[in-house]
């Protein structure tokens, strides 16, 4: 009997790394990805990355779920929000200028506008000038094409937030693109 309890212990202990590896190591990019948009540094979003997997490893007995994306994304989130405001980073408290953030003019349609600027540095410089609330919700909804509701589960948002501050990363990204794209074609 004694025999039979610890092989039985023994075998959920050989599955158990077997488990983490194919519920959250496939994620290994997407956790990557949000962490350098949210901290802007290659080599911090590496460190916070490895910080976020053993945060994971060392509560992956709490895991009760079958969604190891939402969850490690959620780690990563929480990792490097920690490391932002432990360094004092200024991305905390950018807040969005309604009057400098908004146009009234509804000219240009977003998707126009984004698919005639091949231009991917433009849009990287744009997406970093990005207020953090705005661009963590716009890098997982565009880039990790995660749901509103996984997004406002995610981020503890309420799912009208979540849409608020999609509609408004997005509409602050048209407007930045499209002004550089005028100031380009006056200057030739």
């Amino acid at each position: 009997m004694m025999a039979a309890a610890v092989t039985a212990q023994t075998d959920a202990e050989q599955s158990a790394p077997r488990t983490f590896e194919k519920l959250l190591l496939p994620h290994l990019s997407a956790a990557y990805n949000l962490a350098r948009w949210l901290t802007g540094n290659n080599q911090n979003a590496e460190d916070l990355v490895q910080e976020a997997y053993l945060r994971a490893w060392k509560a992956f007995d709490r895991f009760g779920g079958s969604d190891g994306r939402s969850w490690l994304l959620s780690i990563v989130r929480n990792t490097c929000y920690t490391w932002l405001h432990r360094n004092g980073s200024s991305k905390l408290d950018t807040a969005f200028d309604e009057e400098i953030h908004t146009d009234e003019s509804e000219a240009l349609n977003p998707e126009t506008a984004l698919l005639q600027s091949q231009d991917r540095q433009l849009l990287r410089e744009a997406m970093e000038e990005l207020p953090l609330e705005f661009r963590e919700v716009l890098i997982m909804r565009e880039l990790e094409e995660l749901s509103y509701r996984e997004i406002a589960d995610l981020t503890a948002l309420p799912m009208g937030t979540v849409m608020s501050r999609l509609a408004r990363a997005r509409k602050w990204l048209l407007m930045r693109l499209a002004g550089v794209r005028e100031a380009t074609r006056l200057r030739r």
